[in-house]
């Protein structure tokens, strides 16, 4: 098929292409195929974004990301790590850090791509920039979804520029135990800041994930204290802990 031949070619000489370099998008011929159809017109891509400051990455993140990616059929999730997030205090760990133990933890898993977009970009890592960013690089059609955790959704009128961002992006709302039993109440709460049409395409964007009792800052913590933390991170992302000094006192 010929729209099949230009694929493979393409991905003989993907330096040309506008995005190389910004995400790791592998494998790339996974990506092409989401970007040509049969006929070999190019149709709208899509990005699945899982966004935080990973300091560190743990296996919770990955369990929570994976559970959804199977509830929902989704091919591909992009872990982008924040530089300087506005709603939260600034990471431990260096931008350089975080994203080694990102790539050392999806290594060997198809499922994941890393994105260092926001390493890279100036500024806050406000959402909606970075989303302008992605389409900067990777064409004005690309199709956006944001996983967020409850407890997030319940902070979302507080993002900037939020009424765009609901425009520019859907989102996967991913509720733990015991938020998915709160939605009522954080639905309620978007209703009456955003009005009941966002709270109900919110609502139809809830996933429930698993309870995984794992945190970053309980990481920090054990490494700080000189206890353990097999079993809460991946075993490459611990070795790499340990070498580097990182969570230290």
């Amino acid at each position: 098929m010929p729209y099949l031949g230009s694929v493979m070619a393409a991905t003989e000489h993907f330096h040309a292409f506008p995005w190389g370099g910004v995400c790791d998008l592998i494998p790339l011929y996974h990506e092409l195929r989401l970007t040509y159809n049969r006929q070999g017109l190019r149709v709208n891509q899509q990005i699945v974004l899982f966004g935080g400051t990973f300091d560190p990455v743990h296996n919770g993140h990955l369990i929570v990301a994976r559970s959804i990616a199977e509830r929902l059929g989704i091919d591909t999730i992009t872990l982008m790590p924040t530089a300087s997030p506005p709603h939260k205090p600034a990471a431990l760990a260096g931008g350089a850090h975080r994203l080694k133990m990102l790539r050392l933890a999806t290594a060997d898993e198809p499922l994941f791509e890393v994105c260092d977009i926001e390493l890279t970009r100036p500024g806050p890592s406000y959402t909606l920039e970075t989303i302008k960013a992605l389409r900067d690089q990777q064409g004005q059609d690309l199709v956006v979804k944001l996983i967020i955790g409850a407890d997030m959704l319940a902070e979302l009128p507080n993002w900037h520029q939020v009424s765009q961002l609901l425009n520019s992006v859907e989102f996967i709302v991913a509720a733990r135990p015991p938020l998915d039993r709160q939605m009522g109440q954080i639905l309620a709460g978007i209703e009456k800041s955003l009005g009941e049409e966002i709270s109900q395409k919110l609502s139809k964007a809830v996933v429930t994930a698993p309870l995984v009792d794992i945190s970053s800052t309980e990481i920090r913590n054990r490494v700080s204290c000189g206890l353990s933390i097999s079993y809460l991170v991946p075993e490459l992302v611990r070795a790499y802990i340990s070498e580097n000094n990182l969570y230290k006192r």
